[in-house]
């Protein structure tokens, strides 16, 4: 069996008497009604002449927090740049909220891979979030518009943000002095100021501990609620997210699957997806762990 028959075994297979699995949404009358915010149709990147994957379908619908999974070298962050328009396909098509993706959507909120910020960085964390709304101006803002309708609005919509991810006690502290997980919050406030209907969030729980982890993976989730935000989101360890997320989209030799997690995250749809044997195993915690896949290619120039 080749690997894209593999695949398409695992699609098939998801797909059956409990509902397509390889569509977002919780229930089929849910998502009759949902807006799609991200479609790819049998999509291919291929990057210095080298195919990441191909023949991807998948959506991703509004209000939805999906994350994607995989290991090293599978092309996790490259199925985000796909989204974002910064990587084109060599196949197929990509459709961002019913447009081909581009370079500079406003309705996308992104959130690269963690940025660290020196202890002695004194821009303060509220600084930091109004650089989402007017970050791209140039020079001095004058202080007629900083005073003005614009400005007031502005400050309201930076409060707004801040109270929304929980920052309001260390807002105004420099950003420096902030916990990773203060600081993931406020940078989660940056991406959300515009107030976009997709969130893209590259490894955003990268470098934190559990309870960090647990803390931001539960903000995704309420912004996602109480938003109606779409969120995408590439991360390494399903365990933090999984009390949370709806849709687990798992990228794995040239390939990838979409579904609820407890459909999607086994030992016989992994095997499929991998071509070769891989145990799905819980410690005495819950926490998954899963075994048996074979190690990425070793080449540092291809995106993970």
């Amino acid at each position: 069996m080749t690997r894209t028959d593999a695949v398409n075994e695992a699609v098939s297979t998801l797909s059956g008497d409990e509902g397509d699995a390889t569509r977002a949404g919780p229930s089929s009358g849910e998502a009759a009604v949902r807006t799609v915010v991200v479609s790819l149709e049998n999509a291919s990147v291929a990057v210095g002449g080298r195919t990441i994957w191909s023949q991807v379908s998948l959506e991703v619908q509004a209000g939805q927090f999906v994350a994607v999974l995989g290991p090293n070298g599978v092309g996790k962050s490259t199925l985000l740049k796909a989204v974002l328009g910064l990587v084109p396909v060599s196949g197929g098509r990509v459709t961002v909220l019913g447009q081909r993706a581009g370079r500079g959507n406003a309705a996308i909120g992104y959130l690269p891979q963690r940025r660290a910020f020196d202890p002695g960085t004194r821009i303060r964390g509220v600084d930091i979030v109004r650089l989402g709304l007017d970050g791209d101006r140039w020079g001095t803002p004058l202080p007629g518009w900083l005073r003005g309708a614009k400005g007031r609005a502005a400050r309201a919509r930076v409060a707004e943000v801040i109270d929304l991810v929980g920052a309001g006690g260390y807002a105004h502290r420099p950003i420096g002095q902030c916990s990773g997980g203060e600081q993931q919050r406020l940078l989660i406030a940056q991406a959300l100021i515009r107030r976009p209907e997709l969130l893209v969030l590259d490894e955003p729980l990268d470098s934190l501990d559990v309870t960090n982890q647990a803390s931001v993976s539960a903000l995704i989730q309420q912004v996602c609620r109480s938003q109606g935000v779409a969120v995408l989101l590439v991360a390494h360890d399903v365990n933090p997210l999984m009390p949370y997320m709806d849709q687990v989209i798992y990228l794995a030799h040239g390939g990838a699957v979409m579904g609820p997690p407890e459909q999607v995250i086994t030992a016989d749809t992994l095997t499929m997806l991998y071509g070769t044997p891989i145990d799905v195993l819980r410690d005495r915690a819950g926490r998954l762990v899963v075994v048996g896949q074979p190690d990425a290619p070793t080449d540092h120039r291809l995106p993970r």
